[in-house]
């Protein structure tokens, strides 16, 4: 259990510093004139966004119930170091993926931000009516509540739907093709968490959880 302790601290450490890495890179960058179009000033603004949220979530993490159960160490490292990368990628401008998936317009990267905006509220939303139930791992809380409230009335998993909606919305900002793998490298890192949480929360509330899934979606209405 100590080396776990130590370990949360690592990865938080290591979250923080890929996030600096990508403000030194895309500095360094716009200094030697290697990026001038009109995409620095957006990123900037979605960088922002994506720090705010992170000192958000580490200070909520704080309010959160002993865990009486929870998924190996390696576990939970391999899903920080996917979503992680998914980060970097995001906002380096890797050799080989600086091209567009998107045509270049002035109205993208507003309508990126707007929802990656709109995702950080919804995932403050789910954090909140979570409360103490929240875990960075998959795991199995002391007194563990089954929250039917606010967002998780219709979606079982809505901070996984945020963080989509967030880097989706800085992949459309920057419209380039290293941002879109950002987003398809969380989409295998969520797919398999998901999968992990499922199975641990039908093995904790038994039918409780089968009749929640039948009456809700795992992170689109009507959709998925």
């Amino acid at each position: 259990m100590k080396f776990e302790g130590r370990y949360k601290h690592i990865l938080i450490g290591a979250g923080c510093g890929a996030i600096a890495g990508a403000f030194v890179v895309r500095s360094s960058t716009a200094v030697q004139g290697l990026r001038t179009d009109n995409l620095v000033q957006p990123l900037w603004v979605s960088m922002a966004l994506v720090v705010g949220f992170s000192l958000y979530w580490t200070a909520a993490a704080k309010n959160s119930a002993p865990v009486k159960s929870s998924e190996h160490w390696a576990s939970t490292a391999l899903h920080q170091l996917l979503i992680n990368v998914a980060l970097l990628l995001l906002f380096l401008r890797i050799p080989g993926l600086t091209g567009r998936w998107l045509p270049s317009s002035p109205f993208l990267a507003p309508v990126g931000i707007a929802i990656q905006a709109g995702a950080t509220l919804l995932a403050i939303w789910a954090r909140r009516h979570l409360g103490r139930n929240w875990s960075a791992e998959v795991s199995a809380k002391v007194d563990h509540q089954l929250i039917r409230s606010g967002p998780y009335k219709m979606l079982r998993h809505p901070i996984y739907t945020a963080m989509f909606g967030i880097y989706s919305g800085v992949a459309i900002a920057s419209g380039e093709w290293h941002a879109l793998a950002g987003v398809g490298l969380l989409a295998i890192a969520y797919s398999r968490k998901i999968m992990l949480e499922e199975q641990t929360m039908r093995r904790v509330f038994g039918t409780e959880y089968d009749a929640y899934r039948h009456d809700s979606w795992a992170l689109i209405p009507w959709v998925l």
